[in-house]
């Protein structure tokens, strides 16, 4: 990628709103282009500037429960319309086909959710990768809880825990707001030894969920559910290193 390129993706890259091949080229350029990675810095103070100095104004709360309500209701129709595509299925394939081509139709439809879990876990890992190529890793820095949590006051709908454990080898640097999904997310950043461990949280409707452990593109993710909230870790530590970190995040809540 050239600078032109870069200086054409660079507000979308901010945004968070390029796809994962695209981001991952322009944080490329950045790593090595002195002259993008000032230009960089310079929206990025722009946007700073809008953050801390324009008015916030929060959503009424009746506003934020009717659209978390019309999610909801939207999420339940989806869920409606496959049973019902399922059973037009059914009411095709019985007559003229096995119940082994019936079988295989339910299994797609069980493959979607997991699918749709991969899609997040990739978004997750880019933007990881994302952080640790360029000069954003954290937008407020500070190992000191009552600093870091406070940051994050206005910016989101809902409060993410933030503790840190330095005393058990993983150390808080900060946070810094994410995208994930179209949304606004936190992302708390540790270190362990020399390796970067970013957790991510972001509200859910579902219900607790114990840690589950999977891989993408070399690096560990453990991801969980509590009190509404999904949280997402990832790094480049070994699978047990990184369990252990979890289960330490888990325990402050």
């Amino acid at each position: 990628m050239d600078c032109n390129s870069c200086e054409r993706w660079l507000h979308g890259y901010l945004d968070n709103e390029l796809e994962t091949t695209t981001a991952i080229l322009v944080a490329e350029h950045l790593h090595h282009c002195t002259q993008c990675t000032r230009r960089y810095a310079e929206i990025q103070r722009l946007i700073g500037a809008v953050k801390t100095q324009v008015p916030y104004f929060p959503a009424p709360t009746a506003l934020t429960t009717r659209v978390r309500a019309d999610i909801q209701a939207v999420a339940a129709a989806d869920a409606r319309n496959w049973r019902e595509r399922l059973r037009e299925i059914a009411r095709w394939l019985l007559p003229v086909t096995s119940a082994a081509m019936l079988t295989a139709a339910l299994f797609v439809h069980r493959q979607m959710p997991a699918q749709d879990e991969q899609r997040l876990l990739d978004e997750v890992v880019s933007n990881h990768v994302r952080s640790l190529m360029v000069d954003h890793l954290a937008d407020v820095t500070s190992s000191d809880r009552h600093t870091v949590k406070p940051w994050f006051t206005g910016k989101l709908d809902f409060a993410p825990p933030v503790a840190d454990f330095a005393d058990a080898g993983y150390s808080l640097i900060g946070g810094r707001l994410d995208y994930i999904q179209h949304g606004a997310t936190a992302a708390l950043i540790y270190r362990h030894a020399q390796h970067i461990i970013n957790v991510f949280i972001l509200p859910t409707p579902t219900a607790d969920e114990s840690p589950r452990t999977s891989s993408a593109r070399g690096y560990h993710v453990v991801s969980w559910r509590h009190s509404h909230l999904r949280l997402i870790a990832v790094s480049d530590l070994n699978a047990d290193e990184l369990l252990t970190f979890s289960a330490l995040v888990q325990g402050q809540r």
